[in-house]
């Protein structure tokens, strides 16, 4: 029996919507049979800040138990799958903060031929879905990783989301739809499998 992939999904969600798409990709990670971490990065916003927002009071305290990302996180995993908000167009500063925090593993190549992905959610249909995703993607070139999209080879991509990454439209308050959440699964499910690949044909 072959050793199970190693997923790790890693992302920052304020109000709930990132979060509610990182564990719908557990799920469908998990039943493509990889062994999978979630983990949030770390907060930057003050208590202030959040208070000033039920939304994001409710979600904080809902998922205190959810362990923050750490560097042996990383160095576990044979796959990444990476969701943030969309904050002007770029990857919200959380992230942001804890990818640069990564300068040492990088230096020692330990984050080289990582299969990973990324997703997303804004406000409004053409709210900076595409370049957040692409601002990630910047990370994982410098990494050395191996970047696998979703493609328009699913159905449910061609419904909600876009080639690049699954994304959430987020105005009105709406949460993230069934077809969202499929399109997610489906990109977790595409990185496992292409990990599974990968790992059979002997790279290191």
């Amino acid at each position: 029996m072959s050793e199970k992939i190693k997923l790790a999904i890693i992302y920052y969600s304020s109000t709930g919507n990132i979060f509610t798409m990182a564990q719908r990709a557990v799920a469908a990670a998990d039943e493509a049979g990889a062994q999978v971490r979630l983990r949030k990065v770390p907060e930057l916003a003050s208590d202030e800040a959040i208070a000033q927002n039920e939304k994001w009071v409710r979600h904080r305290q809902e998922t205190k138990d959810i362990p923050e990302v750490s560097f042996d996180d990383l160095t576990w995993a044979d796959a990444l799958l990476i969701g943030s908000p969309t904050r002007f167009g770029l990857p919200t500063a959380q992230l942001k903060q804890f990818m640069d925090t990564t300068g040492p593993l990088w230096a020692q190549g330990k984050l080289e031929n990582k299969i990973v992905s990324s997703f997303t959610s804004a406000k409004t249909p053409h709210g900076g879905q595409e370049s957040t995703i692409l601002a990630i993607n910047n990370v994982f070139y410098h990494w050395g990783c191996i970047i696998v999209p979703p493609g328009y080879i699913n159905s449910e991509l061609n419904k909600a989301g876009n080639p690049y990454g699954a994304s959430h439209v987020s105005g009105g308050g709406k949460t993230p739809s069934e077809t969202v959440l499929n399109s997610v699964g489906f990109q977790a499910a595409r990185v496992v499998e292409v990990a599974k690949a990968l790992k059979r044909g002997g790279m290191d």
